[in-house]
C-alpha cells in the first residue's frame, strides 16, 4: 500500500459514500451474516453490558492521508466538532459515572477547541485518552501538545505501522517515520513510557497489506527492543488492531483483488471468545456532529445505534444506551477474527 495525498471523498469517489461500502459488504451472499453467526453462541442478539467508555469523533480533518484509514480522512475534510457539541457531549458525561473519555478523529489535536475540551472533561475527573498520529505533535502550532498532555494526565495512544521507516513511510506517508520518533522522544522526556511516571502511552499496529496482526505479545517485544536500541524510545504497550474492510482499506481490497479472501479469512477464524468481548459492548461512539453509534467502524458506515433509542447527544439517555442492541454487519468479522481486534488491541 502506498500513501495518499488526498482523501476519497475530496475526488468524489464512489466509495467515500457509506452506503457503497454497505453494498459491496452485503454482497458476500454465501459468507454467514455475522449476527446470525454470533445468535449461534446460544446468547442471543448483541448486546452492550454497559457503557466505560465515551468515545468522542472530534472530526475528520488530518494532517495525514493514510492508506488503510478507515475515517478516510485528510488535510481536505472539512468535518469538525463544534464547541455547541461538545458542550453537550461534557452534559452528557456530567449525567454519569462513565470512568473514560477516548478522544479521536482524523488527528483530534487539530479540533480548534480541542485544548478546552480537554481541560473540561478533566475538570469532570474522569481519565482522557488521545489518538494521535505522533506527526502532529510536532507541527506547527501543535507543538505545545506533548505539556498539555502531561499537565492534565491525558494517555497517549498512537499509531507506528512498524519500527522501521520504510514499512511506516509506506502506509502513512513520507518522512512520517522520522517525525514520529521526533514526537515519541519528546513525550519521553515528558516522563511518558517511562516507569512510574504515571503516563502512559502506547502504540498501535494496523498491518501493512491484507492480513491479520502477528502475536500482540510478541510484537510488542520486537518493538521495545528495536525502539529501545535504535531511538533509546520508551513505551507502554502495544495493541495489534485488524484492519477493517472499510473506507480505504476496503478500496485497498478492491483494487488489488484480495477482498474476497480476505473476508473469507475473517469469517474463517471467527473468535467466539473476541465475539463476547468485542469493545462495542462497553464503548459509546459520538460522532462529529453529534450523532450516536455503537462503534467508530459504524460511525464511518453512518449505522447509528437501533432503532428506539437516542441518535443523537442532545438526547443521551445512559440507561437505555447501556444495554442497548447493537448494530452488525459483515464488517464486524474484523473484530472477532483471532485474537479479536478493538481500539484496546486483542480481546482475548
Amino acid at each position: 500500500m502506498t500513501a495518499r495525498h488526498k482523501s476519497m471523498n475530496a475526488f468524489g469517489e464512489t466509495l467515500a459514500l457509506a452506503n457503497e461500502q454497505l453494498k459491496i459488504l452485503s454482497q458476500t451472499e454465501r459468507l454467514p451474516q455475522f449476527a446470525h453467526r454470533f445468535e449461534q453462541l446460544g446468547e442471543g442478539e448483541l448486546a452492550a453490558t454497559g457503557i466505560s467508555i465515551f468515545q468522542v469523533n472530534l472530526g475528520k480533518l488530518c494532517n495525514q492521508v493514510c492508506k488503510h484509514c478507515h475515517v478516510d480522512a485528510g488535510p481536505d475534510r472539512r468535518e469538525i466538532m463544534t464547541r455547541e457539541t461538545m458542550q453537550l457531549c461534557l452534559d452528557a458525561l456530567s449525567k454519569t459515572d462513565i470512568a473514560t473519555v477516548d478522544l479521536t478523529g482524523g488527528a483530534p489535536e487539530m479540533n480548534p477547541n480541542f485544548r478546552w475540551f480537554v481541560a473540561e472533561i478533566k475538570k469532570l475527573n474522569r481519565h482522557v485518552m488521545v489518538r494521535s498520529n505522533l506527526t502532529i505533535l510536532v507541527a506547527n502550532g501543535y507543538t505545545d501538545l506533548p505539556e498539555l498532555f502531561a499537565q492534565h494526565g491525558v494517555e497517549v495512544i498512537s499509531s507506528l505501522p512498524h519500527y522501521t521507516p520504510t514499512n511506516t513511510d509506506k502506509q502513512r506517508g513520507e518522512g512520517v517515520f522520522e517525525r514520529s520518533i521526533e514526537a515519541m522522544l519528546r513525550l519521553n522526556q515528558l516522563g511518558y513510557g517511562v516507569e512510574g511516571s504515571g503516563l502512559m502511552f502506547n502504540l498501535v499496529y494496523n498491518p501493512v497489506g491484507a492480513f491479520l496482526p502477528p502475536n500482540q505479545a510478541s510484537l510488542e517485544a520486537d518493538y521495545k527492543r528495536e525502539l529501545g536500541k535504535k531511538f533509546g524510545i520508551k513505551f507502554n504497550r502495544l495493541y495489534t488492531i485488524t484492519n477493517m474492510p472499510i473506507s480505504r482499506f476496503l478500496e485497498y481490497l478492491l483494487v488489488s483483488g484480495n477482498y474476497e479472501s480476505y473476508m473469507e479469512k475473517l469469517v474463517s477464524l471467527f473468535n467466539p471468545a473476541a465475539a463476547r468481548n468485542v469493545m462495542c459492548r462497553t464503548t459509546i461512539s459520538v460522532g462529529w456532529d453529534g450523532t450516536l453509534y455503537d462503534c467508530d467502524f459504524n460511525q464511518m458506515l453512518e449505522l447509528t445505534t437501533g432503532a428506539g433509542l437516542p441518535t443523537h447527544i442532545k438526547a443521551f439517555d445512559a440507561t437505555l444506551l447501556s444495554k442497548r442492541k447493537i448494530v452488525t454487519g459483515q464488517h464486524c468479522y474484523g473484530c472477532t477474527a483471532g485474537a479479536g481486534s478493538s481500539c484496546g488491541g486483542v480481546t482475548t
